[in-house]
């Protein structure tokens, strides 16, 4: 089966609500490529390294949670940028990204995907209204102390932890944010979390987490982010039975 872009575009950004949400990169169709998809090629990044298999796989786009065109970044087309575009273009890919609203959604969103990987118990948002914030609330089935969830953490993620810091009590309340998410440490302690998890570790953080006496956990930004991107996929295979294929460009970062 194939799908015109336009049509593809449309439902990806109704259903990720992505109008609604102010981020840091342009929402959707980031590079136009052929005007018919059949297959797409689903990951995390967009790197050279995943542009090269769609091209070896003669994807007809690519979707993922980071695409390009990030603010604050320089804007010349130029070294990096303009091989990947270039490999784009020649080869007629389309290229759609989602970042923000591929963390915050529901069902798929990579928060949701993680807390059902992990098995926890999802509240949702802090802030229901701001549908942009990508800080979660949720609870475990039962209370465990930080070590056994570090080890859970590891074994599920198949990943060592970047870093983590022992809870003050046993966890049963959780925070998460993936990704770059250790900004939200503090909101998340003033919340009441037992813990928080998120993909990246500061150096501040370490000192909010032991001072605040809250559980803290840097579990990988890839290794938090694989399954947003990929469950996605697997909902538009369904939903317009579409050839997708997720392929994971393995980082430790």
């Amino acid at each position: 089966m194939t799908i015109k872009r336009s049509e593809l575009h449309h439902y990806l950004n109704s259903y990720l609500n992505s109008g609604a949400i102010k981020d840091y990169c342009p929402n959707g169709l980031q590079v136009e490529g052929s005007e018919s998809i059949g297959k797409v090629i689903t990951g995390v990044t967009a790197c050279q390294a995943l542009i090269d298999r769609a091209v070896d796989e003669q994807a007809d786009a690519i979707l993922v949670h980071h695409g390009y065109f990030w603010k604050g970044e320089p804007e010349p087309i130029t070294g990096m940028k303009k091989a990947r575009i270039k490999q784009l273009l020649k080869h007629d890919i389309n290229l759609f990204a989602y970042h923000l609203p591929l963390d915050v959604h529901p069902e798929v969103g990579n928060n949701a995907q993680l807390a059902k990987l992990m098995g926890w118990q999802m509240e949702g948002p802090v802030d229901a209204n701001d549908p942009a914030c990508p800080l979660v609330m949720g609870a475990l089935k039962e209370s465990m102390t930080g070590q056994l969830l570090a080890k859970e953490l590891e074994q599920k993620l198949e990943r060592p932890l970047t870093c983590w810091v022992e809870p003050i009590q046993p966890i049963r309340k959780l925070a998460w944010c993936t990704g770059g998410g250790q900004g939200f440490i503090d909101r998340a302690a003033a919340l009441g979390a037992d813990a928080f998890i998120t993909g990246e570790v500061s150096e501040p953080t370490i000192h909010s987490a032991r001072e605040q006496g809250i559980g803290f956990y840097a579990a990988g930004h890839h290794a938090t982010e694989r399954y947003g991107a990929k469950a996605l996929g697997e909902h538009i295979a369904q939903k317009f039975s579409l050839d997708v294929q997720f392929i994971d460009i393995d980082s430790p970062a």
